[in-house]
Parts: structure tokens; sequence; C-alpha cells
């Protein structure tokens, strides 16, 4: 919104190249959209993921057969204007083959200070990019060329809330889908409750990807309802929802570890969220050895092998035998 403000401010003002990361489905590319049209721009895209080749960016010399300007250009020609916002899709995604380095060839297309003499190899001739909006969207920043990181402001676009993921549902999600599949208004209708129970049962994301895949495959079954004059509620209960999509796939643990020896709780991060993990050791015969199960990291295995340690430091005053 502060760069959006600056533009529209001093009108002249180079693009600063943003930079969206965050988990997937949280509306990044539709973001880019948004600010697209909040500035009255013309809008491209540039899928970025799997991009292996250095000519993609900078095009082929015209002595190739079938030579063609670089993504860049084709993108600016096919808006129709010199200053629209480009979006740069999983630019963390770009790969390095023997075709040369496209997140190399990226820098000079990203650096505010050298984007006004930009070189294509087809035209042979330097355009200036300055008055191009880019704005990049990523996953994962750690995959991303440190120098290239460098040149860009980095704006995290963090997960959705329970409560967050709800009012998407209803107030976004079930009328789109509602309206691409032909239900009529009024005909299939979701309580707050409803929708939590598909969120918290069949998703486990930080973004609204597959909850929106969930409510239209509800929507598909309400309309195979209408489409054979089937006799139905508009309003889908709990029941309902289980039947048209299975079994929940998630449930929630609850543990009542307070009095049980031998069972602690620990904390994890995902990049869907937080997450709680009950830890359970049981003792065997043996020869004083710790094994470790589950698929755990280097924190948690020396998390492990500390505690054990310790112990046998102090057998003596825990009463233990080693």
């Amino acid at each position: 919104m502060e760069h959006l403000a600056v533009i529209k401010l001093k009108g002249d003002l180079k693009s600063p190249i943003l930079c969206l990361y965050g988990p997937p489905g949280v509306g990044k590319t539709s973001l880019g959209k948004s600010v697209a049209a909040a500035l009255g721009r013309k809008f491209g895209r540039i899928s970025l993921g799997g991009l292996h080749d250095e000519a993609e960016i900078r095009g082929h010399r015209r002595t190739y057969i079938g030579a063609m300007p670089g993504r860049i250009i084709q993108t600016i020609k096919r808006c129709g204007s010199s200053n629209p916002v480009i979006i740069l899709d999983e630019v963390d995604k770009v790969t390095v083959s023997n075709h040369g380095d496209p997140s190399s060839a990226l820098l000079e297309v990203l650096d505010p200070e050298q984007n006004t003499t930009f070189h294509d190899n087809y035209l042979d001739t330097e355009y200036d990019l300055s008055k191009v909006l880019f704005i990049a969207t990523a996953n994962n920043i750690g995959n991303i060329n440190p120098a290239l990181r460098d040149r860009m402001e980095m704006i995290n676009i963090p997960g959705y809330i329970l409560e967050e993921k709800v009012r998407i549902g209803l107030d976004h999600l079930l009328p789109k889908q509602m309206t691409a599949h032909g239900i009529p208004e009024g005909q299939l209708v979701l309580t707050p409750e409803v929708v939590e129970q598909v969120i918290a049962g069949y998703t486990r994301e930080s973004g609204v990807r597959s909850l929106d895949k969930h409510l239209a495959k509800i929507a598909r079954y309400r309309a195979k309802q209408i489409a054979f004059e089937e006799a139905y509620t508009p309003e889908l209960t709990q029941a309902d929802v289980e039947k048209i999509l299975g079994i929940p796939k998630f449930l929630r643990e609850e543990y009542e570890v307070g009095d049980m020896v031998g069972v602690v709780t620990g904390l994890a991060w995902t990049e869907v969220g937080g997450d709680i993990l009950y830890i359970e050791s049981v003792l065997t015969p043996g020869k004083g050895k710790v094994s470790l199960t589950g698929n755990l990291g280097e924190v948690m295995k020396e998390s492990a092998t500390i505690a054990h340690e310790w112990v046998m430091a102090h057998h003596k005053e825990l009463g233990i035998d080693p």
C-alpha cells in the first residue's frame, strides 16, 4: 500500500521490485492482479516454474531458426503497454542447466539501476523496463538466488487463521462455486459451523485452495440433486457433509497427559501452521541405549540425546540403576 501511495503521489516513480512470499493458496497471484486493477494498468503473468534456459528471458539471436524475443518483451507486447504490472510467478523454482542460469539473467530485469537499458537479443537494442511494475511470487525464499533476493523488497503473505478461512469460504469461495455449477441462489446454504468442519476435518493448509476444491465437490453434489429432481433441503448439515466428502482425514488429538508417565507435550512448526506433538517413551530391557522412531528432525534427536545423557549423569540422585 505504501508503494502504491508513492506511485500515485509522484507519478513518475521508478517502479519498485516486490516479492510476495508465503505458503501456497494464500492469494499472492490474485493480489498482483488487484494491484494492477487498483493502478489502472494492464496485467501480464510469466510463469518461471521449471525455467532453465536463459534465452527465455533475454530472447534468441535472429540467426537461429525460430528465434523470438524473450518472455519479458513478449508479455509487454501482449499487454500493449509500456508500464504494465507483470507477475513473475514461482521465482523460487527457476533451475540451472547447461543453457545458462535464468536467475542471473533476471538480475538485469529486476535491478532498478540496470533495467533502464535491458538488452533483448532478438530486438538487439536496449529497452527501458523501469516503468514496469514487477511483482515476483515465491513459496520458499531460501531457494532464491541471494543476489536476486537482494534486489527485491520482500513482503511476507502469511497463512490464514481458521476464522479468516471460514469468512473467505462463505463470502467468496461458495458463491463462486455456486455460479460455476449453475446452482440458483439460496439452494445451497452452509453455516459457519459446517464450513469449519470442512476446514478442520478435510484440509491441512495455510491457504484456501483445498477448501475451494472441497466446496466444489459439495456444489457438484447439490447440482446433481437439482438436475435429477431429487428431494433435498437447501441447508447442509454436518452429517450431509460427511456423507459427501467421506470420513474426515484429519482428527484433533486430545490427550490427558497430566497424570501420564512417559508422555510429554511438544510444539511443532510446519508450513501450514503450528501443531502439538505427543512424545511417548517406554522403558524396555536392554543395554541402556536410546532408540528414536519416527521422522524426527536433528533438533528433536539432539533433545532426546541430551535428556538421556542428563538422566545418566544424575542417576544416583534419581535412584535409577544405569
